[in-house]
């Protein structure tokens, strides 16, 4: 059985293990943590082996990298040689914002198969966007990867020149949504709904209006203007969110994300 191991079983990391033991069991998966009780909870719920990085990199046929980019290059130094003695027959997958393939492998010690991938938070919940690129990645790996990952949610390649970009809005989209709906739920309150309901209602339109716009595929431009009736509620609502500057503040944030992106 090929194995994939996680170093890192953080949020993010956590989230992806779920997703991949709904794929390929949770007894293909191996975990490290530098917190054990973490490691060993996670490996309890899905049926998993607690392992160390030493085990990952020599047993693991997908070597998952789930640690922030600032501690990339101290996890992988001591695995140097580890990694070079197998040679080949494994791939490394990192999900480290704004750490380049070429830095990865630097760290690694070798131009060893990688996936570079970002993803989001909904991958909890198996409606995540998965964005991956890949370098000397051949097609049987890519394959493995595709299905281990597929129940996290959507999976789209795309250039690594273009990745940050793109992950400013998947990646960091769902604070942003979020702030949405507690402000959407809080306007409700405000006027007189309770907050269980307020917090469904909100999450429910944001729901269903991304589902529409996915199912249909028209521009956000054709269902808004669907909905505002000519001197009616929702262009009143539509006015107000206009004189607030909001698409501006929305396009401020990507950007924003995007330029940190570039720093780390």
């Amino acid at each position: 059985m090929k194995k994939i191991g996680f170093i890192g079983c953080g949020n993010m990391g956590g989230a992806l293990a779920r997703a991949v033991a709904r794929s390929v069991g949770g007894d293909a998966l191996l975990l490290a943590d530098l917190s054990c009780e973490k490691a060993d909870s996670l490996a309890k719920e899905l049926g998993a082996q607690v392992a160390d990085a030493d085990r990952i990199a020599r047993e693991a046929y997908l070597i998952v990298l789930g640690v922030k980019p600032q501690v990339m290059e101290a996890t992988l130094a001591p695995l140097q040689a580890v990694l070079a003695a197998r040679g080949k027959g494994f791939g490394l997958l990192s999900m480290a914002a704004g750490t380049s393939i070429d830095k990865i492998r630097s760290a690694a010690g070798g131009a060893y198969p990688t996936i570079r991938i970002m993803p989001n938070l909904p991958a909890s919940v198996g409606e995540g966007m998965i964005l991956y690129c890949t370098a000397d990645v051949d097609a049987g790996l890519e394959e493995y990867f595709k299905t281990a990952f597929r129940t996290a949610g959507v999976l789209d390649a795309i250039a690594e020149k273009d990745i940050d970009a793109a992950a400013a809005l998947s990646g960091c989209g769902p604070a942003f949504v979020c702030l949405f709906a507690e402000a959407l739920a809080d306007a409700a309150v405000a006027c007189g709904i309770t907050r269980e309901k307020a917090a469904l209602y909100a999450a429910q339109t944001l729901k269903g209006t991304a589902a529409q716009l996915l199912e249909t595929g028209v521009h956000p431009e054709v269902l808004k203007d669907a909905v505002c009736s000519p001197g009616g509620t929702t262009i009143a609502g539509v006015q107000a969110l206009e004189k607030g500057a909001f698409r501006a503040a929305v396009q401020s944030a990507v950007v924003a994300s995007f330029e940190k992106t570039k720093k780390l």
